[in-house]
């Protein structure tokens, strides 16, 4: 059975009930919410046609208190929101083999020892982490953001924003390889001036699907097809096609660093509109199914 409809009817067992159960509690915090304003904006008008204020602030301040314990009920809604369904998700993948936190993240050093962006980072932040192991790969991954200043304006643009994973292989092997996105060529001039720097050279991997979606940078000594079998090629090339992400690989000394982009907060809850929907939970499987399989392809091979 194809792995997403096995997928599919997890969702339906396991987390759809789970959603189900949040969207109970969202709609009863907007309608206690609702309510509470009408009944303030009530008291509000009252005060005008009494005219005393002691009596309207009596009234007023035991809502507004409520009022306010609502609104922080709404925000714990949305923490908790995310970390109930990425639990469930990676429970689906591997009961017992991976630790999250949502609020943890891989460092601003890890970003910058995979050479992919050329970035000093100055602003980097991230949240839900993932720590496991996958056959011998250990490997981390969390949700970043990364934005640097800009040289023509006044303001930082973003460098990355999407998932960021960092795995150990057993095989130490040296050298370094690099897979970028071909349509982002332009505004990768300088970590490719980077990767020449350091001995790397624009390579062909034989595969004309491939190499039209991705260009390869790899040293001598680095052994390319191992590291980037047909396998591999194949995962990234549907990958994209399916969901119109880019993909950024390095694998540097017997380390691999992959960056999947992301423009939108993943699994970030709604909380005037229902949360209940496959697709919400989807597009965050699929991102992190990729990641693994690209880590099972390479356990099973080296």
């Amino acid at each position: 059975m194809n792995r997403l409809n096995e997928f599919r009817i997890y969702y339906n067992h396991t987390i759809h009930p789970e959603l189900l159960r949040l969207e109970r509690k969202r709609k009863n915090l907007l309608w206690f919410l609702f309510i509470s304003i009408f009944v303030l904006i009530g008291i509000i008008l009252l005060e005008f046609y009494i005219d005393i204020f002691f009596v309207t602030l009596l009234m007023m301040l035991p809502l507004a208190l409520y009022i306010a314990f609502l609104f922080y009920q709404i925000r714990k809604f949305i923490i908790d929101f995310k970390p109930r369904v990425i639990n469930l998700i990676l429970n689906f993948i591997s009961e017992d083999n991976f630790k999250y936190d949502p609020k943890m993240t891989l460092s601003v050093q890890d970003f910058k020892a995979s050479n992919i962006f050329s970035s000093d980072a100055p602003s980097f932040k991230g949240e839900d982490y993932i720590k496991g192991q996958i056959g011998e790969i250990e490997f981390e991954l969390s949700e970043i953001e990364v934005k640097e200043f800009s040289k023509v304006r006044n303001r930082l643009n973003y460098v990355f924003k999407g998932v960021f994973l960092k795995a150990d292989f057993t095989d130490k092997f040296r050298g370094s390889l690099y897979i970028l996105p071909e349509e982002f060529q332009q505004y990768l001039t300088r970590s490719i001036k980077q990767f020449t720097r350091q001995g790397a050279e624009p390579i062909t991997m034989g595969s004309p699907v491939f190499e039209e979606a991705f260009m390869v940078y790899a040293t001598d000594n680095v052994p390319t097809h191992r590291l980037l079998s047909l396998e591999v090629q194949q995962i990234l090339v549907d990958y994209r096609k399916r969901m119109n992400k880019e993909i950024y690989i390095s694998f540097l000394e017997g380390q691999m660093y992959i960056a999947v982009t992301e423009p939108k907060d993943i699994l970030e809850p709604y909380i005037f509109y229902s949360n209940v929907s496959f697709e919400l939970v989807r597009e965050f499987y699929e991102d992190i199914e990729l990641l693994f399989s690209i880590i099972e392809e390479f356990d099973q091979h080296h």
